[in-house]
C-alpha cells in the first residue's frame, strides 16, 4: 500500500495560516493536522466559554476555515484539528456555517469526550505539588488528554473536517496514519514510530526552521516564507520528514534532532495515550535538500491513566509598563521600580518587577556595563478582584508625574486568569463520542 502524507498546518492556537493553505495547495497530502491547543489555549477557551456559552474555541477558526474550505474537496484533503479546544460543539456548528456561507458542501465530524470534570475529585492529586486539586481553589474545568482512538470513528466517516477538543499533539498525526494503514491501535510498535512522526510534525515551523534560526550560528534562509512540514509515512510507520518544494526555511538533521527532543522529559519514555515511546533508538538519515529520514522508535507499553489537564480559578493579573530612554535609563528604570514596590508591594504577596532588556529574562543583569540606552519597565501581580488588579497599572501610569524623569509611553492592563494545574484519570473513566453536521449545496430528492 501507497505511503500516506500528512501535512503540519498549525503548530499553535496563533500560528500563520497562509502556509497551510500551501500545504493543501501545493503539498500533495491526504490530511492536514493543525495542532492548535496548549494548557494555556485550553484555559483562555474555558475563560472565553465562561463568558459566552457558545464561545471557547479557536479565535482564528474562521479565517482558517474561510481559507481551507474551498480547497478540501478539489485536492481531496481532509483536516484534523483540535481547535474545538473548550467547545468542539460549537467550533463544528460555526464551520458548517462558514461552509454554508461560501458555498461549499461539508462535512464535520465533533469527537467529544474529553470534558472530564465531573469526574476528577477535587481530592486527587495534583502531579504539580503531589497535593490535592481542591488547593489551587474553585475548580472550573478538567480536560483529558485523548488519543488516536477517539478518533477512528470520525476517519471512517466521509467526514472533511474532524474537530476534537483537547486531543494529545502526537494523537492528531497518529490516528490518519494508523486509519490509512488499518493498523490495530494494539500494534505498539507501529504506533511508536507514528508517535515519532505526531511528533516532529505538532510544531509545524518549528522543525522546518522556525524557533531554530539563531544568525551567524544557526543560519536558515528565506524564513520570511518558512514552509510548513508534511511527512510521508510507510506501512510501518518509518517516514521522510519533508516541505513543499520553494518554500523558505530548512529541514536538516539538526533541525529534526531539536525538535525530536522538544519537551522530552524522558526520551526512552515519552508518555502519549497511545503508548510510550521509547525514542532513544531513533535513527534520522539525510536524504535529500529539506528531507529526513525517521525511523527506529520502539514501544514501551501504555499506561492506565490519561494525564488531565484541570483549569482553577486564580484571580486577576493586573499589569503596567513603562519605557525610560537615553542616559541613565536603567539606574531610572530601577528607580521606578523601587518607588512602586515602596508605595503597593505590601498589598500583593506576589509582585514582580522586571526592566525588560536587562533584568526581565533572568532575573538578574547580564549587561557588561549596565548602560542599556532604553529599558521597559513592567510590574505585574495577581489579585483576588477587578479593582485590586486595576491599581497595579494605575501606580505605574502615576510615574508620569510622581517618577523619576523620562518616563513615556504608559500601558495598564486587567485581565482574568485561569490556572492550570495536572493530574491522572483511569482510561476506564473518560468515554468519547462522535457526531456528525453537514451542509450541501444539493437539492434534497423529494
Amino acid at each position: 500500500m501507497r505511503r500516506v502524507r500528512i501535512g503540519s498546518g498549525a503548530g499553535f492556537a496563533g500560528d500563520r495560516l497562509e502556509p497551510a493553505v500551501i500545504l493543501v495547495e501545493q503539498g500533495g497530502i491526504d490530511y492536514l493536522g493543525l495542532e492548535c491547543l496548549a494548557e494555556r489555549t485550553i484555559a483562555l477557551g474555558q475563560l472565553r466559554r465562561r463568558a459566552d456559552p457558545d464561545g471557547g474555541y479557536d479565535p482564528l477558526l474562521e479565517r482558517r476555515m474561510e481559507m481551507l474550505l474551498p480547497l478540501l474537496r478539489r485536492k481531496r484533503v481532509r483536516v484534523i484539528s483540535n481547535f474545538g479546544s473548550a467547545n468542539p460543539r460549537a467550533a463544528g456548528q460555526r464551520i458548517v456555517r462558514i461552509a454554508q456561507r461560501l458555498g461549499v458542501p461539508v462535512r464535520v465530524a465533533v469527537v467529544t469526550g474529553d470534558d472530564v470534570f465531573d469526574r476528577v475529585s477535587p481530592d486527587a492529586i495534583a502531579l504539580e505539588t503531589g497535593g490535592p486539586l481542591r488547593a489551587f481553589g474553585e475548580l472550573i474545568s478538567a480536560n483529558a488528554y485523548l488519543g488516536a482512538d477517539a478518533l477512528m470513528a470520525a476517519l471512517r466517516s466521509d467526514a472533511d473536517v474532524i474537530v476534537t477538543g483537547r486531543v494529545a499533539d502526537p494523537s492528531l498525526f497518529v490516528a490518519p496514519i494508523a486509519h490509512h494503514f488499518g493498523w490495530s491501535l494494539d500494534d505498539l510498535e507501529r504506533m511508536a514510530r507514528a508517535t515519532v512522526v505526531g511528533h516532529l510534525l505538532e510544531c509545524a515551523a518549528q522543525v522546518s526552521g522556525g524557533y531554530f534560526a539563531d544568525p551567524g550560528y544557526k543560519d536558515v534562509d528565506d524564513l520570511a516564507h518558512v514552509g510548513f512540514p508534511y511527512a510521508d509515512v510507510d506501512a510501518d510507520g518509518n517516514a521522510v520528514i519533508a516541505k513543499v518544494p520553494g518554500t523558505g526555511g530548512l529541514i536538516s538533521l539538526a533541525t529534526v534532532k531539536e525538535q525530536l527532543l522538544y519537551e522530552v522529559t524522558d526520551p526512552a519514555a515519552y508518555v502519549t495515550p497511545d503508548v510510550t515511546a521509547d525514542f532513544s533508538g531513533v535513527e534520522l538519515n539525510a536524504i535529500a535538500r529539506d528531507q529526513v529520514g525517521v525511523r527506529g522508535a520502539r514501544a514501551r507499553g501504555r499506561t492506565r491513566t490519561l494525564k488531565v489537564s484541570v483549569g482553577y480559578v486564580a484571580g486577576y493579573l493586573g499589569e503596567g509598563e513603562m519605557s525610560y530612554a537615553g542616559p541613565n535609563a536603567l539606574s531610572r528604570a530601577r528607580l521606578a521600580g523601587e518607588i512602586i514596590r515602596e508605595r503597593i508591594g505590601e498589598a500583593y504577596s506576589e509582585l514582580r518587577i522586571d526592566l525588560v532588556g536587562s533584568t526581565s529574562a533572568h532575573g538578574r543583569s547580564f549587561d557588561d556595563a549596565e548602560r542599556p540606552y532604553e529599558i521597559r519597565l513592567r510590574v505585574a501581580a495577581r489579585a483576588p478582584t477587578r479593582d485590586a488588579a486595576a491599581r497595579i497599572g494605575e501606580e505605574v501610569e502615576a510615574l508620569y508625574l510622581n517618577g523619576p524623569a523620562g518616563g513615556g509611553g504608559a500601558r495598564k492592563y486587567v485581565s482574568e486568569q485561569v490556572g492550570i494545574a495536572s493530574t491522572l484519570i483511569e482510561r476506564s473513566l473518560v468515554a468519547f463520542e462522535t457526531s456528525f453536521l453537514a451542509w450541501s449545496d444539493e437539492p434534497a430528492i423529494a
